[in-house]
C-alpha cells in the first residue's frame, strides 16, 4: 500500500502551493504572509551519507527518496556535537554547545529554556511533541556521566559490550522498535484527528530512537548499547553487494584519540570481515525501518489533505560509525558519525534540489522561525536554510545576510579523552584537540579522501595553521577545554561526596566493571591522582 501510493504520487507529481496563491490562511503574529504547517522528524544515529549517491545505493529508503524528489536535500549537513543530548541542545537552542555549556549527555539545556517551539507557540502556532527529546540536563545513565567526567584520568577501560547483531528470523516482523512505532502512531493519529481541524498552523515534532543500537544485555544495570537488532523483513531491504567493508589503520598507526575511543568501545580486538559486514547490514536495515516511520507521517499528512500545506523536515542528532575507523556509535568527527541527513519538502521549497553548502543543526532554530515569519534573534549561531532551499521565501523576505562557508562541531563527552573541535569547510575538515598543543590535530581533504584515511596536517602546515586560526577566531577552544576539564572535576567530586561510603562499590560496578574489578585499587588510585593534579 505504501509503495503503491509512492509510485502514484511520484508519477503524477506534487503541485506544492506557492505562498500567496491559494487564498487566505491564518496569519501568525505580526507576519505579513501565510505560514505553513511544519512537521519535524528527528531520528537518532542516522548516517547522512545514506541520503545521496553512492550511500543511497546500499538500502531502500523510499520515503527519503520521495522527499529528495519533491524537496531539497542538504548534502553536507553536520551535527554540532556527535552525541545525543548536546546535539539536540544545539538544535533546540540554535546555539553552539559551548555557549549553552551542554557538555555531555548529562549536561544539556535548562528545562525552562526557550526553544524555537516555544517561540512559535507564542506567535500563534499549535504545537505538539512525541517521542525522544533529550535536550535538557539530568538524563542518561550514571555510567555515561562518570565516564565523561573521568575521561582525563590516566587509565584505559572498556566501557561497552563488543558490538554484535541480533536477528528476528521473521519475514513479516515489521515493527521491531515498538516504542518508536507507538510514538509514530500517536503522531499520525494526532495529524488525522486533531491537526486536521486546526484553523491556525501547527508544528509537530517526532523524535525516534532508531537507528541507534539497542541495549547490551550482558553489561549489567548500567548497560551500553552495542546490539544491532532487526528482522529479516528489514534486512531484505539492504543490498548485500553494495555494503562497503571500511579500511582500518593498524592499531599502532591510529591517532591516539581514536585508539582511546576504539578501546573504550571494545573494538580493538579482532573482527572478521563477515562480522563487520553483518553489523553494517543490520544498521542499514534499522535505517530502513526508520524510513518507514517517516513514511507513516507523510501518508497521514496526505490522507488528511495536509501534505501540500506542510513543510516536512527530516534529520538526525548524529550519525553512526558502524565499524568505520574501528569503532561503532558516534563521539567522533569522522563523516559516519558527524554527517547527518537533512531534507525539506513542502510549500515554497524547491523540488529535486541538492544543496552542497555546509550546514548544521543550529540552523534548525532560525529555519523554523523563518518558516513562521517570526523575526530572528540576533544571537543565534545558526542561519536559516530557506535562502538555500526556497527562491519564494528568499524573494519574499529579501535576505541580506551571508552564510559562512564553515560549520563548527564540538565534543566533550565520554569515550574521547580530549575535547574535540571540528571546522568543516567545502574542501577541508580540520580537527583540533584539547589545548591545541598537547594532542596532534587532524586534517583531511574530503575532495580526494572521503573516507578520511590520510591525516595530512603535517604535510600541509600552512593550511593547518590557517584553519586553526580560523577555528580560534570562532571559539577560544583552549579556554573552553580548560572549562570542561574544571567542570568534570567539580561534578565528579560532588558525586563522590554524595554517595559517601558506597563510592568504591558504585564506581566499580559501572559499565567498565569487567575491567575495573580486576584491579580496583589501581583504578581508584588513578582517580585520586587525577583529583590531586
Amino acid at each position: 500500500m505504501l509503495l503503491l501510493w509512492l509510485s502514484v504520487v511520484a508519477s503524477s507529481g506534487l503541485a506544492w502551493p506557492v505562498p500567496g496563491t491559494q487564498g487566505q490562511r491564518e496569519l501568525v503574529g505580526p507576519a505579513s504572509w501565510r505560514a505553513p504547517n511544519v512537521v519535524l522528524v528527528v531520528s537518532d544515529s542516522f548516517d547522512g551519507r545514506l541520503t545521496f549517491h553512492p550511500g543511497s545505493q546500499v538500502v531502500k529508503l523510499p520515503f527519503i527518496n520521495f522527499m529528495k524528489a519533491h524537496g531539497t536535500t542538504f548534502l553536507n549537513a553536520y551535527t554540532n556535537s556527535p552525541i545525543c543530548c548536546p546535539s539536540r541542545a544545539a538544535m533546540w537552542s540554535g546555539l553552539f554547545i559551548h555557549l549553552t555549556q551542554s557538555w555531555n549527555n548529562f549536561k544539556g539545556l535548562d528545562p525552562n529554556y526557550t526553544t524555537w517551539m516555544d517561540v512559535m507557540e507564542k506567535h500563534g502556532y499549535r504545537t505538539q511533541k512525541f517521542g525522544k527529546l533529550d535536550y535538557t540536563s539530568g538524563h542518561h545513565s550514571l555510567s555515561n556521566r562518570v565516564e565523561a567526567w573521568t575521561r582525563d584520568v590516566a587509565f584505559l577501560l572498556r566501557q561497552e559490550g563488543r558490538p554484535m547483531v541480533n536477528l528476528i528470523p521473521n519475514k513479516t516482523k515489521v515493527r521491531v522498535m515498538q516504542e518508536d512505532w507507538t510514538n509514530t502512531d500517536k503522531a499520525a493519529n494526532w495529524l488525522k484527528t486533531e491537526a486536521i481541524n486546526y484553523t491556525k498552523p501547527f508544528v509537530l515534532y517526532l523524535g525516534l530512537n532508531l537507528p541507534h543500537p539497542y541495549p547490551s544485555p550482558s553489561s549489567g544495570e548500567n548497560f551500553g548499547s552495542s546490539t544491532f537488532h532487526t528482522s529479516l523483513y528489514w534486512l531484505e531491504k539492504v543490498s548485500d553487494n553494495a555494503i562497503k567493508i571500511p579500511k582500518w589503520s593498524t592499531v599502532s598507526e591510529m591517532h591516539p584519540i581514536d585508539y582511546y575511543s576504539s578501546y573504550t568501545k571494545n573494538c580493538t580486538g579482532k573482527f572478521t570481515k563477515k562480522e563487520i559486514k553483518s553489523i553494517r547490514a543490520f544498521y542499514y536495515a534499522m535505517c530502513a525501518e526508520t524510513d518507514a516511520m517517516l513514511g507513516e507521517l507523510i501518508l497521514a499528512l496526505r490522507q488528511s489533505d495536509l501534505l501540500q500545506k506542510t513543510i516536512v523536515i527530516f534529520t538526525s542528532d548524529h550519525g553512526e560509525l558502524a565499524m568505520e575507523h574501528r569503532q561503532f556509535y558516534k563521539m567522533s568527527m569522522y563523516e559516519a558519525s558527524a554527517h547527518v541527513p537533512l531534507l525539506m519538502m513542502g510549500p515554497g521549497i524547491e523540488t529535486n534540489l541538492q544543496v552542497s553548502n555546509v550546514v548544521s543543526l543550529v540552523d534548525i532554530y532560525p529555519t523554523m522561525l523563518d518558516i513562521a515569519g517570526i523575526s530572528l534573534p540576533q544571537n543565534l549561531s545558526g542561519y536559516s536554510l530557506l535562502p538555500l532551499s526556497s527562491e519564494t521565501f528568499k524573494n519574499e523576505h529579501n535576505f541580506t545576510y551571508v552564510r559562512p562557508s564553515w560549520i563548527l562541531s564540538e565534543f566533550h563527552g565520554c569515550n574521547v579523552n580530549a575535547s574535540t573541535y571540528m571546522l568543516r569547510t567545502n574542501q577541508w575538515k580540520y580537527i583540533a584537540y584539547s589545548d591545541g598543543a598537547s594532542v596532534l590535530p587532524q586534517l583531511f581533504d574530503l575532495s580526494v579522501d572521503p573516507d578520511e584515511l590520510t591525516n595530512i596536517a603535517t604535510k600541509f602546515p600552512n593550511i593547518t595553521y590557517s584553519l586553526d586560526q580560523k577555528l580560534r577566531s570562532i571559539i577560544n577552544y583552549p579556554k573552553v577545554s580548560a572549562s570542561v576539564h574544571q567542570y568534570n572535576k567539580e561534578q565528579f567530586i560532588n558525586w563522590k561526596q554524595s554517595i559517601g561510603q558506597n563510592y568504591s562499590n558504585v564506581i566499580a560496578n559501572l559499565r567498565w566493571h569487567q575491567d575495573w574489578l580486576k584491579e580496583p585499587r589501581k583504578y581508584e588510585s588513578s582517580i585520586n591522582q587525577w583529583l590531586k593534579n
